[in-house]
């Protein structure tokens, strides 16, 4: 499990997504979420749902990810790849 503040770690896979003014608008009034104080920072991003697995020598041997929250991989495709490492 990750705590990624900043969302240095997701920048770096390449996985974030910066939220348009419009939906900045949409955080702040409706859903009552301050992303700035969330995140420790300005950048008003969010990571994409992902999932690595990475082995003790830092390869990663699986990884899911989808701009799709809904969109969710089986837990029994990461218990396969655990049960291989």
């Amino acid at each position: 499990m990750l705590s990624d503040q900043s969302n240095t770690v997701a920048d770096s896979f390449g996985i974030t997504i910066s939220l348009p003014a419009s939906m900045q608008q949409v955080y702040k009034e409706a859903f009552k979420i301050d992303l700035q104080k969330y995140n420790g920072d300005d950048s008003w991003t969010l990571p994409m749902p992902a999932r690595f697995i990475v082995d003790q020598r830092a390869v990663i041997k699986a990884s899911d990810v989808n701009l799709d929250h809904t969109v969710r991989p089986e837990p029994s495709s990461a218990v396969d790849v655990l049960k291989n490492l």
